[in-house]
């Protein structure tokens, strides 16, 4: 034994040992996150048959054009007790007046509006703290105006995430319509890969965050926790931010089944996608410590891959080189995997060798809104 430790402990002082073990630890926590990710987007196994009363609400500022192509979808769902309200925030064009004749139409839709000169910090937590307490029933399901349901059974579907009666939040998912732009592009693998983690650690007993495009709650713990109550000083949060505040690990389900999809129409140009961006970004500094801890390991652990790697390839011996090398491909090669197949189960775009520059891009560019967030005076609306 001491003549082994003679021939080979040198390995133990070299610089390439501990470069190439910090690099397999971090590879290794790579790969557990992204197969945890791909586990995020199985079908919920039920048997339940949904009937209890849902109320769907959706808050719409200007959004006229966006209803009459969409609301359709969500008056013909197939699901025996439900309304949509819709909570008109402000609007300076004609939705005030389509939502008087839809609701005219249709029996099941409702509509009323955010008092004018209202003075509030954040209208659509107002609006949605209105549609909410006019609800006629104990389930709330919310989506925005410009969101389409994968199919007529996106309730149905929703609903199923209620099969335990513990279960008081469902958290779905809501990736963008696609069109052959690189920005519709990045946007769509930006969407699935945040889908993906706040779905994977909800999962996995750590739930922190949910979209306002697609998500449920009982309306009893609404009220539970004082609505809005603690958010109303920040503009954005209406969905992150009361996910945050509310899930438990024993409270909140997962539901990503194609029919539980809602789309929604992406940004167009850069600029507004990189405010949008900034709005979502600015609330993340009130979250918990332990979801910050959570959702930051994957990052700064994806960060010192590459700086391992770049420095083993400068400066470790050329076996250390291709261990190194090999290490990152492997990981690539997983999360090309991981991405393509939950894009293939929820029925998304492909994605190519363009994952490489994502997996670089996104998180400096997450990372520069951050700081120049905190440099911002000027308030971020919702």
């Amino acid at each position: 034994m001491a003549d082994i430790f003679q021939e080979y402990g040198f390995l133990l002082k070299s610089f390439d040992f501990y470069i190439l073990l910090a690099l397999v630890l971090l590879v290794i926590y790579q790969l557990f996150f992204y197969f945890r990710m791909l586990f995020a987007c199985r079908p919920m196994v039920t048997d339940a048959s949904p009937t209890a009363g849902v109320s769907v609400i959706v808050c719409a500022r200007n959004e006229q054009q966006n209803l009459q192509d969409f609301l359709y979808a969500l008056l013909t769902q197939d699901y025996p007790c439900f309304e949509v309200i819709v909570v008109d925030d402000g609007s300076e064009d004609d939705t005030s007046a389509f939502l008087e004749r839809s609701a005219r139409e249709w029996s099941n839709m409702y509509h009323t509006f955010v008092p004018r000169g209202a003075r509030v910090i954040s209208s659509k937590k107002l609006a949605l703290t209105i549609g909410i307490k006019a609800a006629h029933y104990d389930y709330i399901l919310l989506t925005d105006a410009d969101c389409r349901p994968e199919s007529k059974y996106w309730i149905r579907e929703m609903m199923s995430g209620f099969a335990d009666e513990s279960t008081e939040l469902v958290l779905g998912f809501s990736p963008y319509f696609e069109n052959n732009s690189f920005l519709s592009n990045i946007i769509s693998y930006d969407t699935l890969f945040v889908g993906l983690q706040y779905m994977a650690l909800a999962k996995a007993g750590h739930p922190y965050m949910g979209v306002g495009r697609n998500m449920a709650y009982r309306k009893e713990l609404f009220f539970a926790h004082n609505g809005f109550q603690g958010l109303l000083n920040e503009r954005a949060g209406d969905d992150d931010l009361f996910v945050n505040k509310v899930a438990t690990r024993h409270n909140t389900a997962v539901v990503c089944t194609r029919d539980s999809l809602v789309w929604s129409v992406p940004e167009r140009y850069w600029h507004n996608w990189f405010q949008q961006k900034r709005r979502h970004l600015s609330v993340s500094s009130h979250y918990k410590l332990s979801s910050k801890l959570r959702i930051g390991a994957e990052p700064f652990s994806r960060g010192w891959i590459y700086i391992l790697l770049i420095v083993a390839m400068a400066c470790c011996g050329g076996y250390a080189k291709c261990i190194a090398l090999a290490l990152f491909l492997l990981r690539m090669l997983v999360q090309y995997c991981v991405i393509n197949l939950a894009a293939k189960r929820l029925g998304l775009r492909y994605f190519g060798i363009e994952i490489v520059f994502y997996d670089i891009f996104l998180p400096l560019f997450n990372l520069y809104i951050l700081l120049t967030n905190r440099l911002r005076r000027k308030p971020i609306y919702w």
